[in-house]
């Protein structure tokens, strides 16, 4: 696919974002009830990459949806090929089942449409060889699964309910349910930015400056009865002055690291008796910016 006419980043980046949850569960296990997840060996808490790539398109959709360019591909109740179609549409071309226009040119004008359009296929790519095949197209933006920085011990709430569902239980008693909550934890998620990528989707600096505001606010706007308490705390942003890079992403994300801060009270005096983090101020983040290597700038957008 040719490469975009919307100013693509010529940078490559990686990035390192705590997120924190207090009293609220921050991404169900639908297989197990909806429990928060977690690592069942070390007990540390995830939250996938899927559930934070949803809460930055529901961002975009919730505060950009008549802008052009800044359409969101995967919507809850969306047609995909409702979405192809208008691609085709718009170059003029009626799709065959399954397979690209046999012309490359027009194939590819087909799939620029589609970046050009949709943020999230722009950042995060999609495959869109369905019924109505738009291409595909590989995102240059991708996270990890965030991994609380301790473990964490989800609790089983008890709660109940004053009303009934149906009529003909009119006059029982109030019904029994449950909710899980993890009563605190920060998490640490990694991601990167691949330039090279960027240029063939066309993601660009605007594109990347409305990431880092989705990456900040993205909770504020995901609040549930679940969810309440969830919050971005902090963004460390590796920027390198080149496509490809000028450093392992590794050994930069190793020159971050999160510390419990000494209470000012502890249970006995003792080293071991540092009570459960119960807040973001619990915890000190250090960043180690001394002997970078040639190339690399370090900044943090919030």
């Amino acid at each position: 696919m040719a490469e975009q006419g919307r100013n693509p980043i010529n940078n490559r980046y990686e990035f390192v974002l705590y997120f924190d949850v207090a009293d609220g569960n921050p991404n169900g296990d639908p297989d197990i009830g909806g429990m928060p997840r977690q690592d069942p060996e070390t007990m540390h808490g995830l939250v996938s990459d899927v559930a934070i790539k949803r809460k930055i398109r529901n961002y975009v959709a919730e505060n950009f949806e008549d802008t052009e360019g800044l359409e969101i591909y995967q919507t809850d109740g969306s047609v995909l090929n409702e979405a192809h179609k208008r691609a085709y549409d718009a170059e003029k071309v009626k799709p065959t089942p399954k397979k690209p226009p046999k012309d490359k040119a027009t194939a590819d004008a087909i799939t620029r449409w589609m970046c050009d359009t949709f943020y999230d296929v722009r950042a995060f790519g999609a495959v869109m060889t369905t019924e109505i095949n738009a291409g595909s197209v590989r995102g240059p933006v991708q996270v990890t699964f965030a991994r609380s920085v301790e473990p964490v011990t989800p609790f089983d709430i008890s709660i109940t309910r004053g009303s009934v569902t149906n009529e003909k239980d009119r006059d029982k008693q109030r019904t029994m349910g449950s909710k899980y909550i993890v009563p605190y934890g920060l998490y640490r998620l990694h991601g990167y930015i691949n330039a090279n990528c960027a240029r063939k989707s066309g993601f660009g600096e605007d594109d990347l400056e409305l990431l880092w505001a989705a990456l900040r606010d993205m909770f504020d706007f995901d609040r549930s009865a679940s969810r309440g308490e969830m919050a971005a705390r902090r963004l460390i942003v590796f920027r390198h002055d080149s496509p490809l890079g000028n450093a392992q992403a590794h050994k930069l994300f190793d020159r971050v690291t999160t510390h419990r801060r000494a209470p000012d009270n502890p249970f006995a005096g003792g080293a071991l008796d540092i009570p459960p983090a119960r807040a973001f101020s619990d915890y000190e983040i250090r960043v180690d910016d001394t002997n970078l290597p040639q190339g690399i700038q370090i900044f943090e957008p919030f």
